[in-house]
């Protein structure tokens, strides 16, 4: 069996589950994700604030129409690079049983398709520095780490912003 044996779509509310379980499905995400039933509140809110906002989608991979890859798309237009329209691609992932088949190239392959077809000229992703694997298959697939990524959990450094207004009023 072959990536050209899957097809992708738009996901909706009910593929959550299963995003869900791949997300949860590495010692990473098992650490973070809640993969339990029923599905907790928080996977549905936000899947319908993405739905809401628009240029933000889920995109599925079924094979025998099973389940097996997902990622989320952004289109994000901004002022750099002359205006360029970015792609970003997060939480790529493929059923563990279905790995080594070139699934996740296909699924990324769709997702750059439907970026082109969305006017982006540039697609980007960030990584955990811990998924070696992950790395290795994004460079085959083209993409550089041209960047340092960075990211700050706001709830460990919130009390550390100052306020734009003094207290002393």
């Amino acid at each position: 069996m072959t990536s050209a044996s899957v097809q992708f779509r738009r996901g909706t509310a009910a593929d959550l589950p299963a995003v869900v379980a791949m997300l949860a499905d590495d010692p990473l995400g098992a650490a973070r994700e809640r993969a339990a039933t029923p599905l907790a509140a928080c996977y549905v809110e936000a899947f319908a604030a993405m739905e809401r906002q628009g240029g933000n989608e889920l995109v599925i991979g079924e094979l025998d129409g099973t389940i097996v890859a997902c990622l989320q798309l952004l289109v994000l237009p901004g002022i750099s690079m002359q205006g360029a329209t970015r792609a970003q691609i997060e939480g790529v992932r493929v059923a563990s049983a279905h790995r080594g088949r070139r699934i996740g190239e296909a699924l990324v392959h769709e997702a750059m398709r439907r970026a082109v077809a969305a006017g982006c000229t540039v697609m980007q992703l960030s990584s955990n520095i811990a998924r070696t694997d992950a790395r290795r298959f994004y460079e085959r697939l083209g993409f550089v780490a041209s960047h340092v990524g960075m990211k700050c959990i706001l709830a460990d450094v919130t009390p550390a912003i100052p306020s734009p207004f003094p207290t002393d009023r």
